[in-house]
């Protein structure tokens, strides 16, 4: 076997989970800040569980619900100061990715009051920060598992991740039962981001013999959800809520090893200007991620079919069909400064098969525009 792996997180899974190990959480303290977005949490479940948990250990807590979609580097500031008013010993995440992303950075932004945004983006590591419990709410991000926290950059208006040790949950609480609250346009957009993580770690350079593992557990069971969605333009059962959610955890381990490529990097535009929704943004590049991969790594290219059991032509219109973004009003000017910010590269550029440059992201999104 030939892998390298980082992975600090606890993993607890099942139904009810997160009261019946309740006890994980007195671990982590006795007073905490619970970070989440306005409706969310409460309409999945996930919220009154997490509280009759943390009455079963006598913990004290406070909520601050002001996460938003594509979470602003300004709002983990401010609830960091929150943590610290409260006392809070430790951090509470729940939600989708953006309340799970903004609670790793809201516990940095607690232990570090000196803080401002770019402070955040440019922390020395190691980095103080609180311990994090992940209460993950739909079925994509696979921010549960990974030491990555997207932000929206207040003073650009670009996202921009931060990453490392100090990004990790300490513990995560997998219950796929409250992702039975997401709408069809949520589950849709979810799986798609999960099933971009999993094709883009798959061609990627770290892609060893453990995370490649992750992928076909992930693969099959995204896929087969996608395609239920795009045939039957329904909800799914419960049985394949489960598989959807434990896909988007597989391919978030995979992920966790070998990063993303470029549709990751370049579906930021598409999210930053036209509100696309993340995993609808990084599919709409799919074709050209396969046609490079066809290219340069055709061996692994052909595994993946294999994987997925289904042929390039049918994976790539199920995608298109579900993914839906074209037409966009855009100018070839306003592609080139949206592009301008990787002129030094980028290093999901150099996880694509065959390489990734700036002119070949302004080459796909002038694929989407309406000229």
């Amino acid at each position: 076997m030939d892998f390298n792996i980082y992975m600090p997180v606890r993993m607890i899974s099942g139904e009810n989970c997160v009261i019946k190990n309740s006890n994980e959480f007195s671990k982590l303290g006795k007073k905490c800040l619970i970070v989440t977005s306005r409706t969310s949490a409460k309409k999945s479940g996930a919220l009154d569980d997490v509280i009759t948990a943390l009455g079963n250990e006598n913990i004290s807590y406070s909520i601050f619900d002001e996460i938003t979609e594509n979470p602003l580097a300004s709002t983990v500031i401010k609830a960091g100061g929150k943590a610290r008013e409260f006392g809070a010993e430790f951090i509470i995440g729940i939600g989708g990715g953006s309340p799970l992303d903004a609670s790793k950075a809201v516990a940095i932004c607690a232990e570090n009051p000196d803080y401002d945004i770019k402070g955040l983006y440019n922390r020395p590591m190691p980095t103080k920060a609180l311990p994090v419990a992940l209460v993950g709410t739909t079925s994509g991000t696979g921010s549960e598992v990974t030491g990555v926290s997207v932000l929206t950059n207040d003073e650009d208006g670009m996202k921009k991740s931060i990453s490392g040790a100090d990004c990790y949950g300490a513990v995560s609480f997998l219950d796929p039962k409250y992702t039975y609250s997401m709408n069809y346009d949520i589950t849709v957009s979810t799986a798609l981001d999960a099933f971009a993580h999993a094709v883009e770690g798959w061609f990627a350079p770290a892609c060893s013999d453990l995370p490649t593992q992750y992928g076909k557990m992930a693969l099959p069971l995204i896929y087969n959800g996608l395609k239920y969605l795009y045939e039957a333009k329904e909800l799914p059962d419960e049985k394949m809520r489960a598989d959807l959610y434990y896909g988007s955890i597989y391919a978030g381990l995979e992920l966790n090893v070998c990063g993303a490529a470029f549709p990751h990097t370049v579906g930021y535009v598409l999210t930053e200007n036209f509100g696309i929704p993340h995993g609808k943004a990084c599919t709409a590049f799919m074709p050209y991620l396969l046609k490079k991969a066809k290219e340069y790594k055709n061996e692994r290219f052909c595994e993946l079919l294999r994987v997925l059991g289904d042929t390039e032509e049918n994976i790539i219109g199920v995608i298109n069909r579900l993914t839906d973004v074209k037409n966009l009003p855009v100018t070839d000017n306003q592609i080139k400064e949206w592009c301008s910010r990787w002129n030094n590269g980028n290093k999901n550029f150099d996880k694509t098969p065959g390489g990734f440059t700036k002119e070949e992201a302004e080459r796909v999104l002038k694929m989407l525009s309406a000229e």
